[in-house]
Formats: structure tokens, C-alpha cells, sequence
């Protein structure tokens, strides 16, 4: 997953938008710290803003009545609050900060403003929208029809797209709720990958050793939603 242009916005929906959708924005966009474990979006709560990522990563997560699963990633290729795109304010899935990092965030009115007058810059966003939707469908997938480890291997390689590093930190809690497993399935998943040479592992830090057998072992659950943003926003 390429990096924008350093001259220009670090996060790639933003990069993608032409100079004068850009400038709709611009005035409206604000500096902000992510911090670990911060909540952007409240399950069933109003979304104040949407936050454009630039560097960290966030998950969305569904709580069941089994614990929290995690079911979509965001980094600097996205954003979080896109039910704001799609005309509603609230969604039933939490936005937590996984990785520190930074973001720019706009308030939800003047986004709404902003894509109520240009029918360029919904398009550009609503295809944002449609790749989200794919990394979902991915992930019904792989949790339906994978192994833990070909699951945790996904995620992986999802986390370094992000990150773009290969140390990542994973914690157990992260993967477990990633996984949507209790943490000595983790372990054992983690074993079998550290066995493979694909990954190392130390307390809150799994090393990335072989992308290429990582991406072998994570099978179809990985790829299909990598390459549908690459058409609509890399391409697009």
C-alpha cells in the first residue's frame, strides 16, 4: 500500500480528492493526537467527526454478547465515522485506537456541507465506503472458512499495510479481539506462525519475518480487499 506524495496530505482519501474538493475541507480539517485506546466513535452515540488518519491505526468492533470482535481496520489509506458519508449519524460499531499516531479531524456538519456541494468528493469517499464494505466481506470469510493462524496471519499483513513497518504492536488482548478468540488460541496461532519463521514474537510486539509465507498462510482472506482500494482509490 503506496505512501501519498510527502508535499502533499498523508492520508490517502485526502490525497485522492482534487485541489478544490481538498479546499472544501481544508479550513474545517484539525490537528489531532491519537492515543491508545481512545474512543473516536461510540457504539449508538452521535458522531461529532470524521477523522482522517495519517499515521496509527484503529478498529472497528463489534461488542456481541461474547466479547468484542473486531470486524474492519483503518489507517492512513482511510477514515472512521462513514456512516457520516452515508446520511446517518450513529453506527452500533466502536472506533478505538489500536497504534498511537496522528489524524486530521473534521466535524460532522461541515462534512455534511461539504459533500452536500460536491458531487465529486462523494463519489471519491463513497468509494472508500464500497472498499470498507469489501475488507468486511473479507473478514465474514476468513472467520467462516480459515484457520486461527491463516485469520491472525490476515491480520497481520493488514496491520503492516498500515503501519508500514515491520515490528507492529500486537498485543494478546489486540489479537484476541482481532481473532474474536479467547488468548491461548492466540498463543497457539502465534506458536504456529513463529515455527513457520513467518513472524517473532516478544511481550506486545510481533516482527514481521516473511510477508511473502504470511500471505500464503492468510490463503484468500487476504488480497481481494487490498486490491478493490487500489481501483477505487488508487486508481481512481
Amino acid at each position: 500500500m503506496p505512501r501519498p506524495h510527502p508535499s502533499g496530505p498523508r492520508n490517502r482519501l485526502l490525497a485522492a480528492l482534487t485541489a478544490e474538493d481538498f479546499a472544501r475541507l481544508g479550513p474545517h480539517l484539525e490537528p489531532v493526537t491519537l492515543e491508545i485506546r481512545q474512543i473516536l466513535v461510540s457504539a449508538d452515540r452521535p458522531i461529532t467527526h470524521a477523522v482522517f488518519f495519517e499515521e496509527g491505526l484503529a478498529s472497528l468492533i463489534a461488542d456481541t454478547g461474547e466479547g468484542r470482535v473486531e470486524v474492519g481496520l483503518v489507517g492512513y489509506e482511510g477514515m472512521i465515522g462513514v456512516p457520516l458519508l452515508l446520511g446517518t449519524d450513529r453506527t452500533p460499531h466502536t472506533g478505538m485506537v489500536q497504534a498511537e499516531g496522528t489524524a486530521l479531524r473534521i466535524e460532522a456538519a461541515a462534512l455534511s456541507a461539504a459533500l452536500e456541494a460536491s458531487a465529486r468528493l462523494r463519489r471519491v469517499l463513497g468509494r472508500y465506503v464500497q472498499s470498507l464494505i469489501v475488507q468486511v466481506g473479507q473478514t465474514v470469510y476468513a472467520n467462516a472458512d480459515q484457520t486461527i493462524e491463516g485469520r491472525l496471519a490476515r491480520w497481520i499483513l493488514m496491520t503492516q499495510d498500515r503501519l508500514c513497518r515491520d515490528e507492529l504492536p500486537l498485543t494478546h488482548e489486540f489479537m484476541a479481539t482481532m481473532l474474536g478468540v479467547r488468548r491461548p488460541g492466540v498463543t497457539t496461532a502465534l506458536h504456529i506462525l513463529e515455527g513457520a519463521g513467518l513472524v517473532r514474537a516478544r511481550r506486545g510486539r510481533v516482527t514481521v519475518l516473511d510477508r511473502e509465507g504470511l500471505t500464503e498462510c492468510a490463503g484468500g482472506g487476504y488480497g481481494p480487499a487490498e486490491a478493490e482500494y487500489e481501483r477505487l482509490i488508487g486508481e481512481g
